[in-house]
C-alpha cells in the first residue's frame, strides 16, 4: 500500500486529431471528391463534417464548381442550338420545291461544333480529375471508373455525336436528290428526339447532382430566375422548331398530292438542288420550272392554307416559303401579326353581315381592312 502512495501520479497524455486528419473524414471527403471529379456535376464550396460544421473546400473543388456552373449554362446553349438545324430546311415560293438554306446550315453547324467543343473539355477535365482525386496507387482505376461508368465517359460521348450534322449534310441532300421530300422531315425528327431526349436529360443529370451535392447551382435567387427562364426558353424554342418541321412536312405533302395530279410530275420535281446559297438560280431544269407555274398547286399549298387539311400546323404556311431567316426562328413574330389580321376580318364580316350591308359594300371594305 504504501509502496503505490509513494510512487508518482502516472501522466495521461491525450493527442487531439484535427479535424483534417480524422480518418472517417478523409474518407467522406475522398468520396466527396471522387463524386466531384468523377461526374460532371461535382464542384462544391464547402463540406459538411459529421459534427454538421462547414468548413471551406480546397481551392481545386471551387475552380470546378465554377467550371460547372459555366458548363451547365453551354448545355443550355447546347439544347438551344439543335433546334435551329429544322430551320435550315425550306420551301421556295417562286418554284415550290424543297431545299436546304446553305448559310443558315452552314451556321448553325458552327455554333454546334463550338457547343461540342466545350463538352470535349468538359470530358477531359472528368478524366484528368478522376485521376488526380484517386490514390496514387489507383490513378488508373479512377479513371477506368469514369470510363465504366453508365453515366460517365460513353454517355458524355453519346451527346455530341454529330448526328444532326451528319443529316443535314449527308442523308438530307440525299433523299431530296431522290425526291424523297416528305422523309427528309421524318428522318430529322428521328434523329434530333434520338439524340435530343438524352441531351436534355444529361443537363437534368448535371443540375441535379449539383444541387444534392452543394444544395445550390449559383447561390443567388436572380440566378434561379434566370434559370427557370432559360428552361422555358429552352422548351418552346424546342417545340416551335418541332412545330416548324412538321408544319413543312404537310405542305410537301400538300403539294406531292398536286404533283401526282398533273402529268409527267415526279418527286424529283419538287425538289431543287439539295443546297443553295443564293449565288445562282435555285433551279434551272426547264420540268421544275414549269411546275413553279402550277397556279393549282401555288393556291392550294402555298398561297393559302384554306385550301388544304394543315390543321395545327396551318400558321406555318406563310413561314415555309419565308426568306427571312429572322422570322422562320421567331415564328411568334408572324403568326401572331396573321392571327390578329384574322380575327379582326372575321369581326369586320360579322358586323357587316348583321347589318345586312350590301355585298358591293363588304367587298370594298374587306379590301380596304386588308390594306
Amino acid at each position: 500500500m504504501s509502496s503505490r502512495a509513494d510512487s508518482p501520479p502516472r501522466l495521461r497524455i491525450i493527442t487531439h486529431r484535427p479535424p483534417d486528419e480524422d480518418p472517417d473524414n478523409n474518407d467522406d471527403d475522398e468520396e466527396e471528391d471522387n463524386e466531384t471529379s468523377g461526374s460532371s456535376s461535382g464542384g462544391a464550396s464547402k463540406h459538411e463534417n459529421r459534427g454538421g460544421s462547414v468548413r471551406d473546400s480546397p481551392p481545386r473543388l471551387k475552380w470546378v464548381q465554377e467550371w460547372n456552373r459555366a458548363f451547365l449554362l453551354v448545355c443550355a446553349a447546347g439544347l438551344a442550338v439543335d433546334p435551329l438545324f429544322f430551320y435550315a430546311l425550306s420551301i421556295s415560293g417562286t418554284c415550290m420545291c424543297l431545299f436546304i438554306d446553305g448559310w443558315f446550315a452552314l451556321t448553325v453547324t458552327a455554333l454546334r461544333c463550338m457547343t461540342d467543343a466545350m463538352h470535349v473539355w468538359n470530358m477531359c477535365l472528368r478524366f484528368k480529375l478522376a485521376q488526380q482525386t484517386a490514390s496514387k496507387a489507383d490513378s488508373r482505376g479512377g479513371a477506368l471508373r469514369y470510363f465504366l461508368s453508365k453515366k460517365g465517359f460513353f454517355f458524355d460521348l453519346f451527346v455530341i455525336l454529330p448526328i444532326p450534322q451528319v443529316v443535314l449534310w449527308v442523308v438530307a441532300p440525299a433523299l431530296i436528290r431522290e425526291g424523297s421530300t416528305t422523309t427528309v422531315m421524318t428522318v430529322f425528327l428521328i434523329m434530333f428526339l434520338f439524340q435530343y431526349l438524352p441531351k436534355l436529360y444529361h443537363a437534368i443529370l448535371l443540375l441535379r447532382r449539383m444541387q444534392n451535392f452543394s444544395g445550390y447551382v449559383f447561390g443567388t435567387i436572380w440566378w434561379g430566375i434566370a434559370l427557370n427562364l432559360i428552361a422555358y426558353f429552352v422548351a418552346s424554342h424546342a417545340a416551335g422548331a418541332c412545330w416548324y418541321l412538321l408544319g413543312i412536312q404537310r405542305a410537301a405533302k400538300c403539294l406531292r398530292t398536286q404533283c401526282q395530279a398533273v402529268k409527267g410530275c415526279s418527286g424529283r420535281t419538287m425538289a431543287c438542288g439539295p443546297i443553295y446559297y443564293g449565288l445562282s438560280e435555285i433551279v434551272t431544269d426547264p420540268e421544275k420550272l414549269n411546275w413553279g407555274k402550277n397556279a393549282l398547286a401555288r393556291s392550294t399549298c402555298i398561297d393559302s392554307s384554306d385550301n388544304f387539311e394543315y390543321g395545327a400546323y396551318k400558321w406555318t404556311v406563310p413561314l415555309v416559303t419565308n426568306d427571312s431567316r429572322l422570322e422562320k426562328v421567331f415564328l411568334h413574330a408572324t403568326t401572331s401579326k396573321k392571327q390578329a389580321m384574322n380575327l379582326k376580318m372575321r369581326n369586320v364580316e360579322w358586323w357587316m353581315r348583321r347589318r345586312h350591308l350590301p355585298q358591293s359594300f363588304r367587298q370594298r371594305k374587306e379590301y380596304n381592312t386588308v390594306t
